[in-house]
């Protein structure tokens, strides 16, 4: 009896370490990423000061690039995936007449071209080849992995490995402005692309060389600038009105797969679902993925089976 309740103590007590770990909230954070700040510290400090359990984050933003950053709360890191496969908007600034080992302004300059002339008329002939889809090969410094390594760590060493090209996406790229040899661009694009790589390519197809001095992104699949908020505002909230005032600045999860079509079920037939059963349901796409709901409450991302019928995929645990 004495060995039970000492075994039962310490499952309580091991309960109760995870329970301290932090609390339950789910929802998506649209932080405004500052410079500086690599994506998994911003996720890191955000985790902190929502306390939550669960985190993560939907893909990397250089510490160069500042803007629109998602962050997952626990529930919402199983949407998390189509946020890192969403189209990107970037505005960039990119220096003309120096080439970086990186692409940006975060490393040391490799070539310097000190003649040349530009136009604004040259700049966007040479735009046009970076227009629809195109192959890039992703740069020495990015997180992409090689045996499990960080290519950036390996270009820290100076070492350099063969890389394949990639098909991306370039919807649209266009010329905003050009004063004292620095362009600015803002581009619309598929997930993968390296904007980096666009202004080392374009300064080589002008001959001058060129690379990164600013880039922010203004958007992020559903998500713009104007959904986001700033770690500073954050905490100043938190100071004022506690844990509560911050998670207004929750977003719904389901806000970043609205281009999924949506699936409304009665409570009897979402029970079937929640069990793990694929149910019939009228009015249903003829494939694909789709967004689920209980009456009025998201409970997770669907596939509509070779039957016909809507099949659990990804569920939310309320």
């Amino acid at each position: 009896m004495a060995n039970e309740v000492r075994a039962i103590s310490k499952v309580e007590k091991m309960n109760r370490r995870r329970r301290n770990k932090g609390r339950s909230i789910d929802g998506i954070v649209i932080l405004d990423k500052a410079k500086g700040l690599s994506s998994n510290a911003a996720l890191q400090e955000v985790k902190r000061l929502y306390e939550a359990n669960k985190a993560g984050h939907t893909g990397s933003l250089d510490p160069l690039a500042t803007g629109v950053l998602p962050l997952c709360l626990g529930e919402a890191t199983k949407v998390s995936q189509f946020l890192l496969n969403s189209d990107k908007r970037y505005r960039a600034q990119i220096k003309m007449g120096e080439r970086t080992a990186s692409g940006d302004s975060d490393s040391s300059v490799v070539e310097r071209c000190d003649d040349f002339e530009l136009s604004c008329e040259g700049i966007e002939l040479a735009l046009e080849s970076f227009r629809g889809d195109i192959q890039q090969l992703p740069p020495m410094y990015s997180a992409l992995k090689v045996n499990g390594v960080p290519l950036y760590k390996m270009a820290r060493k100076g070492i350099e490995v063969k890389r394949e090209k990639r098909n991306v996406t370039v919807y649209s790229i266009d010329l905003l402005g050009f004063d004292d040899n620095v362009v600015e661009l803002d581009i619309a694009c598929s997930k993968g692309t390296y904007i980096r790589t666009i202004a080392d390519d374009l300064g080589q197809a002008l001959a001058c060389g060129a690379h990164i001095i600013a880039l922010r992104r203004t958007q992020a699949g559903a998500f713009t600038e104007a959904d986001c908020v700033d770690v500073s505002n954050i905490e100043e909230q938190k100071e004022l009105g506690g844990l509560e005032t911050i998670d207004e600045y929750l977003v719904p999860m389901d806000r970043a797969i609205t281009e999924l079509p949506e699936v409304s079920l009665p409570s009897d037939t979402a029970s079937h679902i929640k069990n793990g059963q694929a149910v019939i349901v009228r009015h249903l796409p003829e494939e694909g993925l789709v967004r689920l709901y209980e009456e009025e409450q998201f409970i997770g991302i669907g596939s509509i089976e070779d039957d016909g019928k809507v099949a659990p995929r990804r569920l939310i645990v309320s």
